[in-house]
């Protein structure tokens, strides 16, 4: 049955290459059920109800994508948005984080509508090819950097930003020792692919993280109050009060007592009427319209899934399954719900299917009643999978002809935007700028579209006034 309905024959896969991407993907995604509840309960929703919220938004979207579109992606409340969403909408601009809900909420029916129109696939399909190829290798580039600081193999720098970070030998007992694990981790995972091992970049997670707990064991490692132990724990005793709290937080947006505005006298439906709010929400719509369209681009062209033409077959399903995740996640209590750039951990292991994502929902939900045991997997342990996932996708641009100015300049730009600016929408948006005015005013008009003038204008307006 499996077989039949995921087509698993016909994309050259099997349940068990399926499993093994799904459980890949998870673990190099697991660490947003921490990240997240981290950030947005710095807007003033419970930890514990951000938790189920991130786990719920996630799953809703991932078996959306899986059953509709049968694409081995998973979708989790997205890095930036949430960032965007409470230090910048509710530190910055005094919403209370149920009207920041609110706009989240109604961002997702605007774009519940809009895929189920053509709108956004037109958008996908007028970006053109290189730059598609160039957002795949941008964001190979981007995750491996977000590795590397994430491990601590590069710091923060007062003169050029950052630099390598400068390890003493004598000094291996806490984080100095976990940035040790994760080159020892890539160098091991990376022989494991060397000698074409199943399984790879989980088997490099699971190494990483036994030699974490052998060091710990050992004394090497020291938890402080800076590092925690590296050893699984696992504690029931406050689960009781994450769903509590779960209670409060879920359909609070509904609420129109809960929506005020810091230094505004109004409240309730004239604060959803003001100029405020829907500035927020058109904010939140073009960021995610566009990150949404950058990030499933490349994800879609790394795992080779893109057509010659560099169309996605029923990206209709994956972009209606964003949709849907992000007005739920509203309702749950979570900020913006989108693919997940690590998606490509799963696909560099073999997942070809939405059966991947199926796996990956079912360790989801396992999450919810053994979460602090699966919050025990360090980021060391998975930075090593996404460094050489990184690896494998920047190798992308390979496709890309140099010789054409007109396609490798922007792609190009669009490819070193993308870490450097640490945003995938801000590549892809400069990249487009810069494809239409070079083929312009080079004489090569026809390789632009008109959707592509509409865009450049939208972008370099972006650019201006936000």
């Amino acid at each position: 049955m499996l077989n039949r309905f995921f087509k698993l024959d016909e994309n050259q896969t099997t349940v068990k290459t399926e499993l093994l991407a799904g459980t890949t993907t998870f673990f190099t995604i697991v660490y947003i059920l921490a990240v997240n509840p981290e950030i947005l309960s710095s807007a003033g929703i419970d930890k514990g109800a951000i938790f189920i919220a991130t786990v719920l938004a996630s799953v809703i979207g991932t078996l959306i994508v899986a059953l509709r579109a049968n694409y081995p992606f998973v979708l989790a409340p997205g890095m930036g948005l949430n960032a965007y969403f409470a230090y910048s909408v509710v530190g910055g601009m005094g919403f209370s984080w149920q009207l920041a809900l609110l706009a989240v909420f109604t961002e997702g029916l605007i774009f519940i509508l809009l895929s189920m129109s053509n709108v956004r696939e037109a958008i996908f399909n007028a970006i053109p090819t290189s730059l598609k190829i160039a957002a795949s290798g941008g964001i190979g580039l981007f995750i491996t950097f977000i590795a590397f600081q994430s491990s601590r193999i590069v710091v923060d720098s007062s003169s050029t930003l950052v630099t390598a970070n400068q390890i003493s030998l004598g000094n291996l007992r806490g984080q100095e020792l976990c940035t040790i694990l994760t080159i020892f981790g890539t160098l091991i995972t990376a022989c494991l692919i060397a000698r074409k091992m199943k399984g790879a970049l989980f088997l490099g997670i699971l190494i990483t993280w036994g030699l974490g707990i052998v060091c710990e064991l050992c004394g090497l490692y020291v938890p402080d109050e800076t590092c925690r132990t590296l050893l699984p724990e696992f504690s029931i005793s406050s689960l009781s009060e994450m769903f509590r709290a779960f209670g409060e937080t879920c359909g609070a947006l509904f609420v129109p007592a809960n929506w005020t505005l810091r230094g505004s006298e109004s409240t309730g439906f004239s604060l959803v009427a003001s100029f405020d709010f829907l500035t927020v929400v058109f904010a939140f719509l073009f960021v995610d319209l566009f990150g949404a369209v950058s990030t499933l681009a490349g994800v879609s062209a790394a795992g080779g899934f893109m057509e010659p033409n560099g169309k996605l077959p029923r990206i209709k399903g994956a972009l209606y399954a964003e949709s849907v995740a992000t007005a739920a996640g509203a309702v749950l209590g979570t900020s913006t719900t989108t693919t997940m750039v690590e998606s490509v951990a799963g696909i560099f292991v073999g997942g070809r299917t939405g059966l991947t994502a199926v796996f990956a929902v079912l360790l989801l939900i396992a999450a919810i009643p053994f979460a602090p045991l699966f919050l025990s997997v360090p980021g060391f342990a998975t930075a090593p999978a996404l460094i050489l996932v990184g690896f494998s996708m920047v190798s992308s641009i390979l496709k890309i002809n140099f010789r054409n100015v007109g396609e490798s300049v922007p792609a190009f730009i669009a490819f070193i935007t993308m870490p450097l600016a640490y945003s995938i929408s801000d590549g892809i948006m400069l990249g487009v700028i810069a494809y239409t005015f070079i083929n312009v005013f080079t004489g090569n008009r026809n390789r632009v579209s008109v959707l592509m003038y509409v865009l450049t204008a939208l972008f370099m307006l972006k650019y201006a006034l936000i």
